[in-house]
């Protein structure tokens, strides 16, 4: 950023600013949130690429929407999805047509942004029809989309029988996690089909490293005319790649056959970035195997995606923890070579390397001196998104290892309601589940239990002995009554001995009822009476509309749970009658909102309400002084604790 636009910095930049230097006295901002603060100063209204006055429909945008997202995921403030949808809404209209992008140009780069659509359209967002029908309509230019002999996506309708490492990360991502939310197999196998073909023809066996492109017809001047591939190693092409490789793993079925072979990939591609690495700084070089060439040099997005890739395929159990060291050299090199302070206190992030590419006019040859003549870039949205990333990777290695190696298990039995998915049309559960992103979801909730390091895992049988080994954590929501559903599983006398009995051997256990008119309590009352609490008949914190303080919960008498949060929005909420073994936590105006229990050697935490369901954590519907969002965090970490 140039002196001038520093001081031309609109008015709403400004703002956001203060607020963040406001939060940050309060509560020092991470790098993550620091760098999505300072991106959106410089795009307030939406973001620009070059010369353009308002976003465009490209991956640059997919890229940042998608490390929006993460944020979003991590701090549950709703301004960074917001600034999601409002970049959305530029191009997606009531048809769900999309403007500025046109889908006969089969153009992967195209597909990124496509991860931001499926997110809003499985959110509670007002007309989110739109969404889907835009999310199907891009869908759809992968079935025309050209392909090799083989079956490989052509870069571009306009590189013909190009494959380039730039081209699974655009499209794969999307791919794979539009076939897991709509139910499509074949996608995967599709997906699979794309990153084999990469494996087979771009990989350099002296190396490890990854040419940057492939023509099948070996016909362009940058091609080898035995191989195909393209002359050189570039850092971002191959940072593409290894981002690819971690996030469909994503989306990806546990018992995909396909699985192991990009796992593989992965663990493949990590001791050669190790290698290359350089011992001094932690970074990597533009063009990768020649870093002591003269005018290579350190570059910023290549060397994000990279410690992105490897952080998170530690964390995810892909690659041997020794990778983390890489990382944190890595991420540590970043911070030293490329972040730097604005005198606002606003980061700001140098040496990107503002594109580099194959053929096209002015022809680009894939020489090591091509790769140099292209500018490096401040603030370019292809460094700041991978710089974001990798930071919220490293922040969640900082504190995961609280539930490393624990599983918690989310009853689906005796809560068990479906529906008419909105979304694809056909039945599902719904209703206090990990995967529902709507209102009603446990999607923000299981997160954090996932970046401390846990699993979570659905519950959908009757518990045993056998079903709760597996379980550190046990968290059961709302039983249905027959209002909820027409055949509904109550909890029987041999369901509270088997819980209790888990319990007392160190299971800890989670009782969330409701207010009265919707839960069942009497048969779940016969399971909390073992810890020596009932859900009462009383029901408090009745809002009406919005008047939000009517569910104001006053946190700080729980201060052995909620080491952060102090105030909670719970409304309608059955009091609860406590008796040994059980204490009160949380009181407010002489009832018992919330109590725990010690039981053998497990513990037990028992609430009258749902209360952390998406509806309440996004940031998106209560006011910022309940801190719902931190206490799912606060309990979260309280649950997974010795």
């Amino acid at each position: 950023m140039t002196p001038t636009t520093r001081f031309l910095l609109p008015l709403l930049g400004l703002a956001l600013l203060a607020e963040t230097a406001t939060a940050q006295t309060a509560r020092p901002a991470a790098y993550s949130q620091r760098m999505a603060d300072a991106f959106m100063t410089w795009h307030p209204d939406s973001m620009v690429i070059g010369k353009n006055k308002m976003a465009g429909w490209g991956y640059e945008q997919g890229l940042m929407m998608f490390a929006m997202e993460r944020i979003w995921e991590r701090t549950g403030d709703a301004k960074y999805f917001n600034y999601i949808k409002k970049n959305l809404d530029y191009s997606v209209q009531a048809d769900g047509s999309i403007l500025r992008y046109k889908q006969e140009d089969f153009n992967l780069d195209n597909m990124a942004t496509g991860r931001a659509l499926l997110l809003v359209s499985q959110m509670s967002v007002p007309g989110n029809e739109k969404y889907i029908k835009a999310v199907q309509y891009l869908r759809k230019q992968l079935d025309g989309q050209p392909r090799t002999k083989e079956g490989g996506f052509w870069h571009k309708k306009i590189y013909t029988n190009q494959m380039w490492l730039d081209g699974l990360y655009m499209a794969e991502p999307f791919y794979a996690n539009y076939s897991q939310v709509f139910n499509q197999a074949a996608g995967f196998d599709d997906v699979a089909k794309q990153f084999a073909l990469i494996e087979k023809h771009l990989v350099d066996a002296k190396t490890g490293l990854l040419y940057h492109g492939y023509d099948e017809s070996k016909e362009q001047a940058w091609a080898n005319k035995t191989t195909g591939q393209s002359p050189n190693f570039w850092d971002r092409g191959i940072g593409w790649y290894g981002m690819a490789l971690v996030d469909v793993l994503d989306y990806f079925p546990a018992n995909h056959p396909q699985r192991p072979m990009l796992i593989k990939a992965l663990q493949r591609l990590a001791p050669a970035l190790a290698k290359y690495q350089d011992p001094k700084t932690g970074t990597w070089s533009l063009v990768m195997a020649q870093e002591g060439r003269k005018g290579n040099y350190a570059e910023a997005s290549g060397s994000s995606m990279f410690v992105y890739a490897l952080a998170k395929g530690v964390r995810m159990g892909y690659l041997d923890k020794k990778y983390a060291e890489v990382a944190k050299k890595g991420y540590d090199g970043l911070l030293k070579t490329f972040v730097e302070t604005e005198p606002t206190g606003a980061l700001a992030f140098n040496g990107t390397v503002s594109v580099g590419g194959l053929g096209g006019k002015p022809y680009r040859d894939g020489s090591f001196e091509y790769y140099l003549t292209e500018p490096l870039r401040k603030n370019d949205l292809k460094g700041v998104g991978p710089f974001i990333l990798a930071s919220t990777e490293m922040e969640i290695a900082a504190e995961d290892k609280l539930g490393q190696g624990k599983t918690v298990g989310l009853d689906y039995y005796f809560n068990h309601e479906t529906r008419k998915s909105p979304v694809t049309g056909e039945q599902e559960q719904w209703h206090y589940t990990w995967e529902e992103r709507t209102h009603g979801g446990f999607w923000l909730w299981g997160n954090e239990f996932r970046e401390l390091g846990a699993k979570t895992v659905a519950v959908p049988t009757a518990p045993t002995a056998a079903s709760l080994k597996p379980l550190s954590v046990y968290i059961i929501v709302d039983p249905d009554s027959r209002k909820e559903s027409p055949k509904p599983n109550y909890v029987q006398p041999a369901d509270s001995k088997a819980i209790t009995e888990w319990v007392k051997g160190g299971g800890t256990l989670v009782l969330l009822a409701n207010d009265t008119a919707n839960c069942e309590i009497k048969h779940f009352n016969e399971l909390a009476k073992n810890f020596g609490v009932q859900f009462t008949n009383q029901s408090v914190n009745m809002v009406q509309g919005s008047q939000f303080e009517q569910g104001k919960v006053d946190l700080t008498s729980g201060k052995a749970v909620f080491k952060n949060a102090a105030t909670a929005y719970i409304k309608e909420l059955s009091v609860l009658s406590v008796a040994a073994p059980a204490q009160p936590l949380v009181t407010n105006n002489g009832k018992v909102i919330m109590a725990t229990a010690r039981l053998g050697k497990g513990k037990v935490f028992v609430l009258g309400d749902p209360w952390l369901y998406n509806e309440y954590t996004d940031g998106r519907k209560i006011p910022a002084s309940f801190e719902n969002f931190q206490a799912g965090k606060d309990l979260a970490t309280w649950l997974l604790g010795k």
